[in-house]
């Protein structure tokens, strides 16, 4: 009987404790459910060091300033290599452009002469080289280029022109009441075929002429 009491007190003695480490976890359980982890984390920064951000450099080295009056050599315009290639200073004069212009009317002429075009078109054309030659002779009147072969052998062609366009027109107005013969022989149409000719090598030689004088 003895044992048997001695015995039911160790049991008990045993259960309490195991109940009550059960209960206090329980309840531990529910007081830090939804706080996330509470236990202690690794110090995992001693394996790694921090690195800083490094003030990214250019690859070439720096110039100096290009406006430095020191590093700016002055410009050669004594050397004639300078002057007359790197320059290069326009050597064109007035008078030459003024021939470059009146180079496609004389051309105009001419092919209104190969082209046997009408009458109206070619005392036309006469007509404007006319006054574009006025303008150059009183230009260059009484002064060097006057004397230029090419200068010139334009005023010739010019008044040439103009006899010419003059015969056209007469013969156009007159040709119907005129007889082929005596004063009337100057407005055949032989003639005046023969004059245009004679026209055309004139502006031929002209052109040439004007183009030279480059």
């Amino acid at each position: 009987m003895r044992k048997l009491v001695i015995l039911t007190i160790a049991l008990a003695l045993g259960i309490t404790p195991c109940f009550a480490w059960g209960w206090g976890k329980k309840n531990n359980t529910q007081e830090i459910e939804g706080k996330g982890y509470v236990g202690t984390l690794p110090n995992v920064s001693k394996n790694f060091t921090t690195s800083e951000p490094k003030e990214a450099k250019p690859v070439f080295q720096g110039s100096k300033e290009f406006n430095s009056a020191n590093e700016i050599k002055p410009v050669p315009r004594d050397n004639p290599a300078f002057v007359n290639i790197i320059l290069k200073k326009d050597k064109t004069s007035e008078y030459i452009n003024d021939i470059n212009e009146i180079i496609p009317m004389l051309e105009k002429v001419y092919d209104i002469i190969e082209n046997q075009e009408n009458v109206q078109r070619f005392v036309a054309s006469v007509y404007f080289l006319n006054k574009n030659c006025e303008f150059l002779r009183n230009k260059y009147l009484d002064k060097p280029e006057s004397n230029y072969v090419s200068f010139q052998k334009l005023m010739e062609l010019n008044l040439h022109a103009q006899s010419v366009s003059l015969l056209r027109a007469e013969a156009e107005k007159y040709n119907p009441y005129l007889a082929y013969s005596g004063a009337g022989y100057i407005y055949n149409n032989n003639n005046i075929l023969q004059q245009l000719e004679y026209l055309k090598t004139e502006l031929e030689e002209t052109i040439v002429v004007l183009k030279d004088a480059h």
